[in-house]
């Protein structure tokens, strides 16, 4: 009996070893890399589109974090990783901001990543304890009018998105803040519930939950108009700042040389699970995001506008990394 067995399992081995290389890979985790640590919006919707991944990939798709510089970390990694269609990187828009923030990248953001999909994106939003003083964005550029670098802020990251917007503020404002550089939005949340920052930027996604329980009030919004979920909210032009527009946004990328098949498979799986009616809700609802879905193509296009658009904010201020 034993020898059958041993004979079978050699036999089994055999043909395992002769099978394609894509084909054995399948039964393989399949690993996405959020370049943030637990508890932003990256983070959960990494986690969020996770298992319908599963289902339509055909083997278990895990989140892994690997977070710091900007985010730079876990997208290197990614860069460097086989382009197997077992590596992929679901990063923040921060990513848009690697070439100008960092003095030497390790990567290419433009050429060693290639693109999959811009899943959508979220209006920053400006909120603060529920039991601080501030009322407005008003209240807020009065006191720090008042006491220059006296007024903080938490955000994401230096040269994050939400940090950039602020610096624009504070510009258009004629006001001065101090900034906290956190290294992810649920970090930066905790210090702001807990009254150690005055106030975080930060995209509604992330915010609301904290908003709608109560822990957080909303100050400011950064959409081109109120969200649903933010009704009695001004916009930064009803605020006076007409034009000063910022959005969060999640994109899938995948090693450079990935095959166009692995790519458009992970593209499918991807608007599908996104397309499920509790999923949506959860995007569109939960975390008032709009959803794009985009093509490859399309990601490739708005990200090359991105980094030229906030690369010019980082060069023109002198943003340092963390």
């Amino acid at each position: 009996m034993s020898r059958i067995t041993r004979r079978a399992a050699l036999g089994a081995l055999a043909v395992t070893l002769a099978l394609p290389r894509t084909l054995r890979a399948q039964g393989q985790a399949i690993r996405i890399i959020v370049p943030f640590a637990p508890g932003g919006s990256t983070d959960a919707v990494a986690r969020l589109v996770s298992p319908g991944l599963t289902q339509r990939l055909g083997a278990p798709v895990v989140v892994e974090n690997r977070s710091g510089a900007a985010g730079s970390i876990g997208a290197d990694a990614v860069a460097k990783a086989r382009p197997d269609g077992q590596t992929w990187l679901l990063t923040f828009d921060s990513h848009a901001t690697i070439p100008a923030l960092l003095r030497a990248p390790p990567f290419d953001v433009l050429t060693d990543l290639d693109p999959v999909m811009l899943i959508g994106g979220s209006p920053y939003a400006v909120a603060t304890k529920a039991d601080k003083p501030f009322r407005s964005i008003a209240d807020v550029v009065a006191a720090a009018r008042a006491r220059p670098d006296a007024v903080s802020y938490g955000s994401t990251g230096n040269g994050t998105i939400g940090h950039l917007t602020m610096i624009l503020l504070g510009e258009r404002a004629n006001a001065r803040m101090t900034h906290i550089p956190y290294r992810s939005g649920g970090l930066a949340v905790n210090d702001t519930v807990a009254g150690t920052v005055d106030m975080m930027i930060g995209s509604s996604a992330l915010l609301l939950p904290h908003i709608t329980g109560g822990t957080l009030r909303p100050l400011l919004q950064f959409g081109p108009q109120r969200l649903p979920g933010l009704p009695d909210t001004q916009t930064s032009a009803e605020a006076g700042f007409p034009g000063l527009t910022a959005e969060a946004w999640w994109g899938v990328f995948a090693p450079r040389g990935t095959p166009a098949e692995q790519v458009a498979r992970m593209n499918t799986a991807l608007r599908e699970t996104l397309s499920e009616e509790r999923v949506r809700r959860t995007m569109t609802e939960t975390q008032q995001a709009r959803l794009v879905l985009s093509s490859p193509e399309e990601l490739r296009t708005f990200f090359a506008a991105e980094v030229e658009k906030w690369g010019g904010v980082v060069r023109a201020n002198g943003i340092q990394p963390d």
